[in-house]
């Protein structure tokens, strides 16, 4: 269903190309027009004689040496554009106006290429319980004090952490937590959550849910990841989309079903394979497992459940009421989100992968 992302770069490129063989105009453009059309800033650095033209989403960087010496226009480390060179004189730049709308084309050809690739435009991430429902409750003697976990403060600790390295990370996508303090969504209300965001035709989501595990036996310990099982049926196609073609729903609706099941599962390996590498040797990996958990079951996306450990076993427990291990869990729970996001969005949606 997914469009790949190779043929659309393949276009940039040819487009980039185009641009550099435009036909040349005589007359330069002032500097203060250049930043105008661009909606850009300038970096300039007068020794060096290069620069940087900073758009609210690009980074261009320039040099005005001309000649055998003239280097291209690079727009944000990927996209090489052969264009003629500022000229700087009695203080100013001056750009070709060719140059000028070279660039602009450039960055028009970028933005229409991005869009036609999948990436991922909202992240939803779900502390487990909070308010009246504590979720896992233990009671431990730590440094010889009586100390009580929670669940629900445990997993918020951790989400908010997670939540404030990824607006860090991706100011451009949306960042969202089913709560953000001691209250208590509802699983419906959390669900509901991620699936009322407005998506556009190439943007996908995820929901990752955290929560601490718990059981009568006090030897169990460990961090483990879940996704739903494939054998699970939902609807996750819009039936609305589809009212004149009604005989394809179900073939649609099961190609997606089994589309956000490879992506939990993939999104799930990450997430679990950066707590093995940053966790594995103070706490044990449990794996990835599958069940029809309420919050996977019902997200009409790549969902996964993340548990942190066993709140009832004094080992974890000890990890999970020192805020170092906290920190490191929640940079190991980033990262691993972090990777699926960069490889979904290289592969415009894991297409050239299957």
């Amino acid at each position: 269903m997914k469009k790949g992302g190779t043929q659309g770069r393949r276009h940039l490129l040819f487009v980039l190309f185009f641009v550099a063989l435009m036909p040349g105009f005589a007359e330069d453009v002032e500097l203060s027009k250049v930043l105008t059309g661009l909606s850009a800033k300038l970096q300039w650095d007068p020794l060096l004689q290069a620069g940087l033209l900073l758009t609210p989403e690009h980074r261009i960087s320039f040099s005005a040496e001309s000649g055998e010496n003239a280097l291209p226009f690079i727009i944000d480390g990927r996209y090489v554009v052969h264009l003629p060179p500022p000229r700087y004189s009695g203080g100013t730049l001056f750009f070709p106006s060719e140059t000028l709308q070279g660039l602009e084309k450039a960055l028009a050809s970028i933005k229409t290429t991005n869009q036609s690739l999948y990436r991922i435009a909202a992240i939803v991430i779900d502390p487990g319980h909070g308010g009246r429902d504590s979720g896992a409750i233990a009671e431990h003697t730590i440094h010889k004090k009586k100390v009580t976990l929670q669940e629900k403060n445990i997993t918020l600790t951790v989400g908010k952490q997670v939540y404030d390295a990824l607006v860090a990370q991706y100011p451009e996508k949306r960042i969202l937590m089913t709560r953000s303090s001691d209250t208590y969504p509802t699983l419906d209300d959390r669900v509901s959550i991620a699936n009322s965001i407005q998506l556009g035709e190439h943007e996908a989501i995820l929901y990752i849910s955290i929560h601490a595990n718990a059981s009568f036996n006090k030897n169990a310990r460990g961090y483990e990841v879940w996704y739903l099982s494939p054998e699970y049926r939902r609807t996750v196609v819009d039936p609305k989309k589809y009212q004149e073609s009604t005989e394809v729903l179900p073939i649609l609706n099961a190609m997606l079903e089994e589309e956000f099941t490879t992506e939990s599962i993939l999104l799930a390996k990450h997430i679990l394979g950066q707590l093995d590498t940053s966790l594995g040797d103070r706490i044990p990996s449990r794996g990835i497992k599958a069940e029809e958990w309420f919050v996977v079951r019902n997200a009409k996306m790549p969902s996964v459940l993340v548990e942190l450990g066993f709140i009832t076993n004094l080992q974890d427990a000890l990890l999970m009421s020192d805020g170092t291990y906290l920190q490191k869990f929640s940079e190991a729970l980033y990262k691993g989100i972090a990777e699926f996001v960069t490889n979904f969005e290289k592969t415009g949606g894991f297409t050239t992968s299957r």
